[in-house]
């Protein structure tokens, strides 16, 4: 009776319930439960490992740049990190809030890692999350325009309730991009939120974007009620040693 229960476990896929059962039975456990207690460890079995597949399929369809965690980030002084803003943000109250995040600083001194962190907090807690470089999404939102795949594209996105565009602004936005930006930031306002890094600061993005018109509508909704975090100091991929594992790991 056990071998069927478990077989039929495993081909309903109650992947947490199989492994829980199969363990009570091994462990010869079984009868230091009541009949309801062995029902609830194999109903909360089953809760966890669902869980925990959801969060594995959450942070695999964000295709982070970084493994990065909350707990990684180092505050030196020499890099103006507010860890009680940092915190705060790891709480993910500002994307049930519509919010976004603005962070910038130059290159090499922790923006992708941050958002990257955060990015993974918010696939812990739940929420749909997607990475991208923001050069490498408009050239791709370039090839699906060309091949019809356009609209499916922008919905995929316009699912996500975290964007996080990673090196915003490295080049400029042709007349294609700006519109697909356009887009993107209409079809998310008040309804999702974003995480921009960039290594300029947020008055030099008019230029990047181009369009003074469209650069006020998009700034405007980008930028209001948004969180800032403004990194300084020296590039962490120079200060990182060789030998040091925690600092390879780290930013």
């Amino acid at each position: 009776m056990n071998t069927n229960t478990l077989d039929k476990l495993r081909k309903m896929k109650f992947f947490g319930m199989f492994h829980a059962f199969k363990s009570a039975l091994e462990t010869g456990k079984t009868n230091d439960y009541t009949t309801d207690e062995l029902l609830a460890h194999l109903v909360d079995a089953e809760w966890d490992d669902r869980h925990n597949r959801r969060i594995e399929r959450q942070i695999y369809y964000a295709k982070f740049r970084y493994k990065a965690a909350i707990e990684d980030i180092h505050y030196h002084a020499d890099r103006s990190i507010d860890r009680n803003q940092i915190m705060r943000l790891a709480d993910c109250t500002f994307i049930a809030r519509f919010e976004n995040l603005l962070v910038t600083g130059s290159t090499g001194i922790g923006k992708s890692y941050i958002a990257s962190a955060i990015g993974y907090q918010a696939c812990m807690l739940g929420y749909r999350v997607m990475y991208a470089s923001t050069p490498k999404l408009f050239a791709k939102l370039k090839m699906a325009k060309a091949d019809g795949s356009y609209l499916k594209e922008i919905a995929k996105i316009e699912r996500q309730e975290l964007l996080i565009l990673d090196d915003f602004g490295i080049q400029p936005f042709d007349a294609q991009s700006r519109a697909a930006l356009m887009e993107i930031i209409e079809d998310r306002h008040g309804k999702t939120s974003l995480i921009i890094t960039s290594q300029l600061p947020v008055g030099k993005w008019y230029e990047v974007i181009g369009e003074k018109t469209i650069a006020d509508a998009i700034l405007d909704r980008i930028v209001h009620s948004a969180h800032r975090v403004e990194l300084k100091g020296d590039s962490m991929r120079k200060k990182r040693q060789p030998d040091d594992k925690d600092e390879i790991v780290t930013i």
